[in-house]
Parts: C-alpha cells; sequence; structure tokens
C-alpha cells in the first residue's frame, strides 16, 4: 500500500485550523469531528478558496485531523501497514512498510506546527520537550513509542520518529511460518526456555527482538512469577502471573528519575521466577548477572550487538559500568557462567526478519566465548543448517527439560 498520491497544502490545513482554535468557535467539549467538519467547510466558502471536491474533501480531513488528532500523521498511524513513522523536520516524512523505506508526501506548515503536533503527543504523558529539555523517549497508549528531539540537538528541525507495534504479538509458529525460524529451532529454544536456560536475544535496531523474546516467553510455565522491566513498556506476553515495571525519566524539576537498574534490584525483592529485562543498556548488566547467577535461572532479556560474541563481550563491558570496580576477569567469568544460550537476529536488505544464529555460552581463556548450535545459510537446503555439536547439546537439552518437568 502506498501513500495518498495528492496531500493538502499544509499551510492551508493549519491556517484553517488555527483560525477555528483561536477564534474560539468550538465550545470546550463539544470539539467532535463533525463540529470541526462544518467550521472547516464555513471557513473554505468564506475564503473563496476554489478547490476540486476531491481536494476540498482532503482539506477538511486534514483540519479535522490536525485539530483533533495528530495532524499529517494521522492518515499514517491509521494505515495498517505502517510499522514506523519518521519526520526529519517539518518537509520530510518517511515510513517504513513490510521492512522496507518510504518517503511520503505528508507535510506539515512549518516547524510550529510539528512542534504543536508534538507536545500533542506528549501532554497527556505529562512530558515536555523544549531547549531545557530537548530530547524525550516515551510510550503511547496503545504501547507505540515515541522518541522526539528538537534543536538546538537537531540541526533541520524537529525530528520525530513513533514505533508501531502489531495489535497482536507474533507467536513462535507465526515465526515458523513467516520463514523467520524453522520448526526445528522453534522446538529448541521453546525447550531451551522450559528448561530455565538464561538467554539473551541479540540483533541490530529494528531486528526483531522483542518479538522473538516475547514469543519464547510463550513456552515460560503458566504459573510462574514473571516480572518484565523496560525502558518502554512493549512486551505483552501471553501468561497470566506478570509484573510489568517501566523506568521512569527524570521529572519537569529534574528530580524522581528511577533508572532500570534500580527496578532489576527491586525486582529481586518481588519473588519472581523469571526476570524479564528489555533491553540492557548500562549498568544494570552487572545487576542481572548477579541475578541470573545466585538462583533467578530461566531469565530472558535483550542486548544491541552484530554477533553473538560481540553481544557477550558488550554484556562485559556494560557490566563493568557498574559502581563496584570489579576486575575484568571476574566480571567475565560471571557472564560466562550466566547466560546460556545466544539468539541472534537480523534483518536482511528485504526487510525480512529471522534468526541466523543459535549459540551456545563457553568459559575460554580470553572471556566467555561462543559455540554455534544453528545458523542461516541462505544457499543451502532449507536455509537452516545445524552444527554436529548440537546433536550433544539438543539431548543435553531434552534430559533438563524432563527434569523441569517432574514434580
Amino acid at each position: 500500500m502506498s501513500g495518498p498520491t495528492t496531500t493538502p497544502d499544509p499551510e492551508l490545513v493549519e491556517h484553517i485550523r488555527a483560525a477555528i482554535v483561536r477564534g474560539g468557535l468550538i465550545a470546550p467539549g463539544q470539539a467532535t469531528r463533525e463540529a470541526i467538519t462544518a467550521l472547516a467547510e464555513d471557513a473554505l466558502d468564506a475564503g473563496r478558496h476554489i478547490l476540486s471536491a476531491d481536494d476540498r474533501r482532503r482539506v477538511v480531513s486534514a483540519v479535522a485531523d490536525a485539530t483533533l488528532g495528530l495532524g499529517p500523521l494521522e492518515p499514517l498511524l491509521r494505515d495498517p501497514d505502517v510499522t514506523e513513522v519518521m519526520v526529519n523536520g517539518p518537509g520530510q516524512v518517511w515510513v517504513e512498510r513490510g521492512g522496507r523505506l518510504e518517503s511520503v508526501e505528508a507535510r506539515f506548515a512549518d516547524s510550529d506546527h510539528l512542534l504543536h503536533v508534538i507536545d500533542r503527543i506528549l501532554a497527556p504523558l505529562g512530558r515536555r520537550l523544549d531547549e531545557a529539555s530537548p530530547m524525550v523517549d516515551a510510550r503511547l497508549g496503545d504501547g507505540s513509542r515515541v522518541n522526539a528531539v528538537v534543536p538546538p540537538l537537531s540541526i533541520d528541525g524537529p525530528v520525530l520518529t513513533v514505533r508501531r507495534f502489531p495489535g497482536e504479538r507474533l507467536q513462535g509458529d507465526d515465526l515458523v511460518r513467516l520463514g523467520a525460524m524453522s520448526p526445528e529451532m522453534l522446538d529448541a529454544l521453546r525447550s531451551a526456555v522450559a528448561a530455565r536456560r538464561n538467554i539473551l536475544v541479540t540483533g541490530g535496531t529494528g531486528s526483531g527482538k522483542t518479538t522473538t523474546l516475547a514469543a519464547l516467553c510463550a513456552a515460560i510455565g503458566p504459573t510462574e512469577r514473571v516480572i518484565t522491566i523496560e525502558d518502554a513498556a512493549e512486551l505483552r506476553l501471553p501468561l497470566e502471573h506478570v509484573v510489568r515495571l517501566e523506568s521512569r525519566p527524570p521529572g519537569v524539576e529534574g528530580r524522581g528519575a528511577v533508572p532500570i537498574r534500580a527496578l532489576v534490584r527491586n525486582a529481586l525483592r518481588m519473588r519472581p521466577d523469571r526476570i524479564i529485562v528489555g533491553e540492557v543498556r548500562g549498568g544494570e548488566a552487572l545487576d542481572m548477572i548477579s541475578a541470573l547467577t545466585t538462583g533467578h535461572e530461566g531469565s530472558l532479556s535483550t542486548l544491541h550487538a552484530s554477533s553473538p560474541r560481540e553481544a557477550l563481550r558488550r554484556l562485559v563491558t556494560l557490566a563493568l559500568m557498574g559502581d563496584l570496580e570489579l576486575p575484568w576477569r571476574a566480571v567475565a567469568d560471571q557472564v560466562a557462567s550466566a547466560v546460556d544460550l545466544v539468539v541472534h537476529q537480523s534483518r536482511d536488505a528485504s526487510g525480512a526478519r529471522r534468526t541466523v544464529e543459535i549459540a551456545e555460552v563457553v568459559r575460554g581463556d580470553d572471556g566467555p566465548g561462543t559455540r554455534r548450535l544453528c545458523r542461516w545459510r541462505p544457499h543451502a537446503g532449507g536455509g537452516f543448517v545445524w552444527a554436529p555439536e548440537a546433536a550433544a547439546w539438543l539431548a543435553r537439552l531434552r534430559t533438563d527439560c524432563q527434569r523441569a518437568a517432574a514434580p
């Protein structure tokens, strides 16, 4: 599905919207779409604007969207095929459809118009964006993630990014159907979760880490108490006993921040069976590793990395950012003991997302290393190829699953 072929003049739309708002033509509580539409029609008649019937309809609809919603973004956010909206200043809007980026004709009248839309997004969330606080990351009511940056940090005007999530998360069987992993890989990963392996899902931005993490969590036992910890709550797990925690940024006065690290520490006092950290980014890595090595097996998290081996190196580096000043060797040994499995995601040039490698974590002389179990080989039969070493690992996994299932 492509964007509209003709977009209304953003300056005309903003002029009519501003006139309606400033003129007090709508009584408080009566700003319905029908009322705004009627006023926009009257404004076009009074201004003697010569427009075709289709152009007039687009202008009127855009005025209603700008007054009651998010202006030029409304049609894009109503499109179920759009998974991400990127506004690079008032004159350039891009979207992601089917894993591919494309430019659309949506435009804002000017930077003030774009700032008005950003303020409309942030106001219900109690967040602000100005020169004193020029960057914000937030979550909408539907779970969509919003990031906005304004000058002086963004050189060419305000920048807005909205990442949307499907109404229903993809399940493991959906990932197999889409070719993101093979049935054998899904069975092995479900068994790894049931056997309480500690799993790290890695990959680049937009590679499907959160989707795969949520799909794997479906294999957690129905009575287990799961605590999820995220910067912006995205995970919606198909489980009954879930406690969702979300970090909090500083308030307007610069106080009141609650970082991920504090939530990880607090989660240990909440009697968790499993701890799910949406993404490890900083010093909370040390607290999470400590939890995994002191009786909280079967936990999962995601991490930005270019490969399983690089993910372990980065996890050691992040843990060293903690405030305990531990020696590198001690932290590296803890990482090797804490993480059992790395599931690596990737997105190819066509936009397809898949699990390209599953690796077992092993202890080496120079820190934690990996042993490849399965990888994506596009030119091999079936695409997914298991290593000879995987047979012994799968046998141990089946034994551990039987033990975990025993009363």
